[in-house]
């Protein structure tokens, strides 16, 4: 597939896989460039094609993936602060005598640190699995090689 590619269509789909670290500078800009650049270039070249739909799909999977693991954490999170706030049960009936115990027996930290650090250390292997496969998808596509990423749900298709 290396001979019938072009520079420019090598670069073009090159860039589209940079384009995802546009997220460190721009919100959602992992989503706005890589769009617009396979949107403006999809029906011209099927290389810049399969690569812009092939970044997409790997930069809405890990968002929904780090959704996914955040969603998993909230619960554990929520459930610390009752440990660390004595209210009544009811609501806050005497907002003049706020007892706020931090007694060693209200932290509990085995029920609420291990989930929150697990959740926390997945979380940072999305982040560098998202670094480390975009970098080789962008070197990959610029040798005129196609690059299907892992771990990646096809929503377009």
């Amino acid at each position: 597939m290396t001979e019938t590619l072009t520079k420019h269509e090598r670069n073009l789909a090159a860039v589209i896989h940079a384009s995802a670290f546009s997220k460190f500078f721009i919100p959602f800009g992992n989503f706005i460039l890589p769009l617009v650049l396979w949107t403006a270039n999809k029906k011209e070249h099927a290389f810049v094609d399969y690569n812009g739909k092939q970044a997409l799909n790997f930069q809405i999977s890990i968002l929904l993936y780090s959704i996914v693991l955040g969603m998993i954490s909230v619960p554990f999170f929520i459930g610390f602060f009752p440990d660390v706030f004595d209210f009544d049960p009811f609501g806050f009936n005497n907002l003049n005598n706020w007892n706020l115990n931090f007694d060693s027996d209200n932290f509990r930290f085995g029920s609420w640190l291990l989930p929150l650090g697990i959740a926390g250390l997945l979380q940072g292997a999305l982040f560098i699995v998202n670094i480390v496969y975009t970098i080789l998808a962008t070197i990959r596509t610029n040798e005129g090689q196609t690059f299907t990423y892992p771990i990646t749900i096809k929503f377009i298709k």
